[in-house]
């Protein structure tokens, strides 16, 4: 436009009245002041378009010296940037359409013409011309940027069939390529490799840029190919839009970085399906990425974490480690490393965290690459690894002692229960000294098996047992003894399920973790007691190594003591430690505890609180079936002469038994090992009645001793013994077939049942 308000009008008609009538609709025009150049002749409007710039030209397409569409083709190349709007008479419209169709951006019927309309006409002719001049511009622009670059740019549908092509690479057309598909163009492989990435664009909706080779008549080149989906106006992929720049001159210079952007342009494609955490975060610390297994570790929707600043979304509180990270990633190109960090729900996870800088084409840092995995389960079931192994490691050393302890106590416990049997008429001190000493020659015992009982767990008698039973029992007993201040609670329901067990040791089990319950608490609080039935999944299982996949009951002993701290937590079930004072504990309870449960297929849980309380919880393995009642242990009954070959290479536990034996009518043959052993045996088989063998024997193991006398006498009854038996020996024990096991040390009346069960 000539001024902000002037309009500078063209008008080309040869009808006065017409122009006169134009004339006085302008006149009427308040808005815009128009400046109005009548002309009669198509010649004199071509002289001023030479000299002059109007901004609208009002054509008539009858002229005295041109007629019809052939007055607007001449007009319109003179003076293409300017706007035309045909005059047409009533009867001419289909004339003005088709000018329309050559470039016309507007048409005005005469007689229905007002000033209003006739403003309005030119403001749009001039708009619209402005745009399409910008349009043709803009695309003139890009073709010459296209032409004289080396970039080949195209579009294609869903099906991948080209629908617009520029600037195509040596060896190929516009007219070859058009309506085609890259199966029609390029050899197969260099199709399919087209098409895969493509494919992947129009699936994800996210553009991509690779490195790939196309051979065109037997010359192979490679290419630099983005790819972007291509939408219409309502979002929808409607194909792809493509770029590709030949790079085989620089291909060898910038194989290892493309090599390393491959790398991470796969990792991107599979973004959201990882189950790992993916952030893309900018250089201010700000997310601008965040993918499906950051929603499902962190809790927070993307929508939520972009923009966010990341330290403030998953640290409680600034953190130098981070920062560390932060500045080693940035100046290396890359850290990892372990860290802790929070959920939305304010949970702590610990994740192995990867970052990678990523840099710009020109190399420069844009924003770090953060993966993580959730370890947090991991680390849990390591802990539990560490710990089984610790203890099994100290089980092993206590294995040991437990031997040597089981050898000496053996012949001290039955020669304790034999001298009131020698001296019937000792006096009531000597009696009185006996008797001490035998109690705590049992005691010694007790402690060695406490000791075991952690190290491989008891083979106790094991019967289906009604547990709600013992715990009825055990909480009668702790009303009775234990202070007024502790208030006991028992919950148990009536469906409670068997186990199969030994209901010494789970007796045992309960009450020392009452005792200890009772330790912690006092001034005084609640102990309660509770069982339940519990199905254990796969879920479960996996999180904890001890479980397994089945039925179980849980017995749960809770205090509202003072608690454990927690950095000892993982040392209460080991053997000796104990955090009672000096002389009020012997740190067995608990190890004795864990080597029941083992030996029961069980495992146990404890949580703790300072100040708060403790509560453990014992699963032991369900079984069906109905209570079996334990039948009274029969008491010892003499021999009848029988001759037994008494088979260990520890002298006094030989004469210990040997007496003991004696005293209840039995006649004994000693051997020092099993080559001693086999000799005695072979001489005196159809005198033998049976073999009492120790399996750790010098020079010959028990094992073998064993499988010899059976080869003499495939119907020899013995009775195996030891003071440490692993499981693996207990298995080979049990798989060559001898009569039964007696474990040291033993009493009397333990191996004159064990003689009277073999030989009845």
């Amino acid at each position: 436009m000539a001024g902000k308000n002037i309009i500078k009008v063209l008008l080309v008609e040869d009808n006065p009245g017409d122009v006169l009538l134009l004339q006085e609709l302008f006149k009427e025009v308040t808005t815009v002041i128009v400046e109005l150049m009548p002309v009669e002749r198509l010649y004199e409007a071509l002289n001023y378009l030479t000299n002059e710039i109007f901004d609208v030209i009002l054509l008539d397409l009858s002229l005295p010296d041109s007629q019809g569409l052939q007055t607007f083709v001449m007009a319109h190349n003179q003076a293409k940037a300017t706007p035309i709007i045909v005059l047409t008479g009533i009867n001419d419209e289909t004339l003005a359409t088709r000018a329309m169709q050559k470039g016309a951006q507007d048409y005005l019927v005469k007689g229905q013409v007002t000033g209003d309309l006739l403003v309005r006409s030119m403001r749009y002719a001039i708009e619209r011309q402005q745009a399409d001049n910008a349009l043709r511009q803009s695309e003139e622009r890009f073709r010459v940027a296209l032409k004289n670059s080396p970039i080949f740019v195209y579009n294609q549908d869903r099906d991948l069939r080209y629908t617009w092509v520029y600037n195509p690479p040596s060896g190929l057309t516009v007219e070859k390529i058009l309506g085609k598909q890259d199966l029609d163009i390029v050899p197969i492989e260099d199709a399919q490799r087209l098409v895969a990435i493509k494919r992947g664009v129009l699936t994800t909706g996210i553009g991509t840029r690779e490195e790939v080779s196309i051979t065109i008549k037997d010359t192979t080149r490679y290419y630099d190919l983005t790819v972007e989906p291509l939408r219409n106006e309502t979002q929808e992929i409607v194909g792809v839009t493509c770029a590709s720049i030949d790079i085989s001159e620089r291909q060898a210079a910038l194989r290892d970085r493309k090599l390393a952007q491959e790398k991470i342009r796969e990792q991107a494609a599979l973004l959201d399906v990882t189950t790992d955490a993916i952030c893309v975060r900018d250089l201010n610390n700000q997310i601008i990425f965040w993918n499906k297994g950051a929603e499902t570790l962190y809790g927070w929707q993307a929508t939520e974490a972009w923009g966010k600043n990341a330290s403030e979304l998953l640290y409680d509180e600034p953190s130098p480690e981070i920062e560390a990270a932060l500045l080693q990633a940035i100046s290396k190109g890359k850290w990892q490393g372990e860290l802790t960090k929070l959920t939305k729900m304010n949970k702590e996870v610990l994740v192995a965290s990867r970052w990678t800088l990523v840099c710009d084409e020109q190399g420069k840092p844009k924003s770090i690459l953060t993966v993580d995995t959730d370890i947090t389960e991991k680390k849990h079931l390591e802990a539990q690894l560490f710990r089984a192994q610790r203890l099994e490691s100290i089980g092993t050393l206590a294995s040991g002692i437990a031997h040597d302890l089981n050898n000496i106590l053996t012949p001290i416990l039955a020669g304790a229960q034999l001298l009131p049997l020698k001296f019937p008429n000792a006096d009531e001190r000597t009696r009185h000294l006996l008797e001490i000493l035998e109690i705590n020659a049992r005691r010694g015992a007790d402690l060695v098996k406490q000791v075991l009982s952690f190290a491989r767990g008891v083979e106790g008698k094991h019967i289906t047992l009604q547990l709600k039973h013992i715990i009825v029992e055990i909480a009668k007993i702790l009303k009775e003894t234990f202070p007024k201040s502790i208030e006991i609670s028992t919950n148990v329901p009536q469906d409670l399920w068997m186990v199969s067990g030994d209901s010494t040791q789970l007796h045992q089990v309960l009450m020392n973790l009452c005792v200890n319950a009772r330790d912690a608490m006092s001034n005084g609080g609640t102990l309660s007691i509770s069982a339940e039935n519990m199905l254990i999944d796969a879920n479960y299982a996996r999180m904890n190594l001890e479980a397994k996949e089945g039925p179980y009951i849980v017995i749960t002993v809770s205090d509202t003591g003072v608690g454990i701290p927690k950095q000892m937590l993982d040392r209460i079930f080991e053997p000796f430690f104990t955090t009672k004072d000096v002389g009020q504990g012997t740190g067995l309870g608990l190890s004795t505890v864990l080597g029941i449960v083992k030996s029961h297929g069980g495992f146990v849980n404890v949580y703790s609180e300072l100040a708060s309380g403790t509560s453990f919880q014992v699963y032991l393995p369900a079984v069906g079936g109905m209570e079996t009642i334990s039948p009274e242990n029969l008491p010892p009954q003499t021999g009848h002469g029988e001759l037994i070959l008494v088979v260990d290479d520890e002298a006094a536990i030989q004469e210990i038994t040997t007496t003991s034996l004696e005293a209840y009518n039995y006649k004994i043959l000693v051997a020092n090992d099993g080559i001693e052993a086999i000799a005695l045996y072979a001489q005196n088989r159809d005198r033998i009645s049976a073999v009492l063998m120790d399996i750790m024997l010098p020079s010959l193991d028990g094992l073998i001793a064993i499988r010899t006398l059976q080869k003499i006498n495939p119907q020899v009854k013995i009775i195996a013994s030891s003071g440490l038996m692993s499981d693996k020996k207990l298995s080979a024990v049990a798989a060559i077939g001898v009569n039964t096991f007696l474990s040291k040390p033993y009493t009397v009346n333990e191996l004159l049942l064990s003689l009277h069960k073999v030989l009845s």
